[in-house]
């Protein structure tokens, strides 16, 4: 099963702040809007999304159909064929992608340590 590219969604307090920790590490911006209180930086093959004030802990994020530049793949797993298979390993969801349904979707798991887990597809 490929869960396309990866990246950490972080919560943070003061995404001014971040965004400056963050490139003194060598991260650049890659995607996103200060005045939408979110930034996706990346640093080689290394993306974390810093995000204030929209939800309160870190997140680990898969996006099904992309690389690691955001870019479409060819050939990838839609979310609705990994949602199913998870499902069928006795993995409990939170939030299900309609089955019934096409295109960008997403579901959202946690890991036995609580950390939340999302699949986001864009495509």
């Amino acid at each position: 099963m490929k869960l396309g590219a990866f990246s950490v969604s972080l919560a943070v307090k003061n995404l001014e702040a971040s965004k400056t920790f963050y490139e003194h590490l060598g991260f650049q911006q890659f995607a996103g809007y200060m005045e939408q209180n979110y930034l996706i930086m990346k640093n080689g093959d290394s993306i974390i999304g810093l995000f204030q004030g929209m939800f309160e802990n870190n997140i680990l994020t898969f996006n099904p159909g992309w690389d690691q530049n955001a870019q479409t793949l060819d050939c990838y797993e839609d979310i609705r064929a990994i949602q199913e298979h998870l499902k069928s390993n006795g993995v409990s969801l939170i939030q299900e992608a309609d089955p019934d349904s096409e295109g960008p979707a997403s579901a959202i798991l946690t890991d036995p340590d609580g950390n939340t887990i999302l699949l986001d597809q864009h495509v």
